[in-house]
């Protein structure tokens, strides 16, 4: 488990050069919200959007899941306290006004970079701009 990446993860990193290409300017690696020990991958600060790029693995995907068979119930529930927390995150960020985009790994880079752009661009106010 230690060797496995938290963050800069190939995923996100497509992710952020096609966000990027489209002209789009983020930070990352970002507490969208101040007190709460929770990072979103990319952090639309203005449009109050946090993108968290999600592994099958680690989050439980309903399409890619696994569940080990050693120690199983130990990874049952590490994955499903993740879950939990993931839906906790997105309720928090909800009561404050921003949106939670989850980006599963295996999407297509481009397709989930003009959906974000999309939820960006539609949240932003007419003197945000459009970069």
């Amino acid at each position: 488990m230690s060797r496995q990446r938290s963050r800069n993860t190939a995923p996100e990193v497509v992710l952020r050069r096609a966000l990027h290409a489209s002209g789009l300017r983020f930070r990352v690696h970002r507490r969208p919200l101040p007190g709460v020990r929770r990072e979103a991958d990319v952090v639309f600060g203005p449009a109050r959007v946090a993108v968290f790029v999600d592994g099958c693995f680690w989050h439980g995907c309903p399409e890619h899941a696994t569940w080990p068979k050693n120690n199983a119930s130990f990874w049952r529930e590490k994955i499903e306290k993740n879950r939990i927390r993931d839906a906790d995150t997105d309720t928090r960020l909800l009561a404050a006004g921003w949106l939670a985009v989850r980006v599963w790994e295996h999407e297509d880079p481009i397709e989930a970079a003009v959906r974000v752009r999309n939820v960006v661009l539609e949240r932003r106010t007419p003197s945000q701009g459009h970069g």
